[in-house]
């Protein structure tokens, strides 16, 4: 039978906790609407760069346009950006992108092609480990959560390109958990040299707008200017996805740990009355039949 004072004990263990679980979630809950909409603010320009990007690729002889809008011919070494969080206690976010990077790292290796990875947040760093021991071009931490600068996604897309032009790899794609609601982030993998133009030309064709552009200067000169900042916007919208996909996911996760904390109060109350009770009913018994002996 277990002892009262060690149910007593663990009782409050599990409270203690709950009022932490619950803290975490008001926390989270505060910060996530900033995030929020700072993530859904940045989608109409990131579509808009694609929109304009996909407009001149449309225009723009294959065989001269720049390398960062078509790539190279030949991709021998692809570098594999991993945005995930800095901090745990988020559900399944950071596994959910550990687990979407082996996948990607294992289809390119089979493909013949060499594996670089630009770690962006510490947790799918810790929970790879060893596996990119060797595979890793640069880590950063630390430029999530709701005070995202536009200079920390610039700082990481200049690495990228500088790597890319110094020739240490061909092709560069992201991975990150794009925000879709509170319960729910789906996990994207996005390229970004070469540009990802073909869905976003095709909208635009769609619509009418690759014939109601006209640049000035040429066409050439605007892809010199616009691409590196594309790269820059692009990781800069992953950022601010993330973020808000790792506040939500956290939020969620402490809303389930303080009901699973609730319900294991109530069972362990549960099993503490039954057993008070099933020693007052022995002790009684003691009594009762230590007075007939007498």
């Amino acid at each position: 039978m277990p002892n009262l004072k060690d149910l007593k004990t663990r009782i409050d263990s599990v409270k203690s906790t709950q009022k932490i679980t619950s803290a975490m979630k008001l926390v989270a809950a505060a910060k996530l609407r900033r995030a929020q909409e700072m993530a859904e603010a940045s989608r109409p320009y990131s579509t808009s760069m694609n929109d304009v990007i996909a407009s001149l690729a449309a225009k723009s002889d294959a065989s001269s346009a720049p390398a960062l809008l078509v790539g190279r011919p030949e991709v021998k070494t692809h570098l594999l950006v991993i945005v995930s969080a800095d901090k745990g206690l988020c559900g399944g976010f950071n596994a959910f992108i550990t687990r979407a990077a082996r996948q990607v790292i294992a289809e390119k290796e089979a493909a013949g092609q060499k594996v670089l990875v630009y770690v962006v947040g510490r947790k799918s760093a810790d929970a790879l480990g060893s596996e990119i021991a060797d595979k890793t071009f640069a880590r950063v931490e630390g430029v999530q959560g709701t005070s995202v600068e536009f200079g920390d996604a610039e700082a990481i897309a200049q690495k990228m390109i500088d790597g890319f032009e110094a020739g240490s790899f061909d092709a560069v794609s992201m991975l990150y958990n794009k925000f879709v609601s509170v319960i729910k982030q789906d996990v994207t993998h996005q390229s970004l040299i070469p540009a990802e133009v073909g869905e976003a030309e095709d909208n635009a064709a769609d619509a009418g707008a690759v014939a109601s552009y006209e640049y000035e200067p040429d066409e050439e000169e605007i892809l010199k200017s616009l691409l590196p900042r594309n790269v820059a916007t692009q990781v800069f919208s992953a950022l601010l996805e993330s973020s808000a996909s790792e506040l939500a996911a956290r939020m969620t996760a402490m809303d389930n740990a303080t009901r699973n904390a609730g319900d294991m109060i109530d069972r362990l109350t549960l099993v503490y009355n039954r057993t008070r009770q099933a020693n007052i009913t022995k002790e009684l018994i003691e009594i009762i039949s230590g007075a007939e002996a007498l």
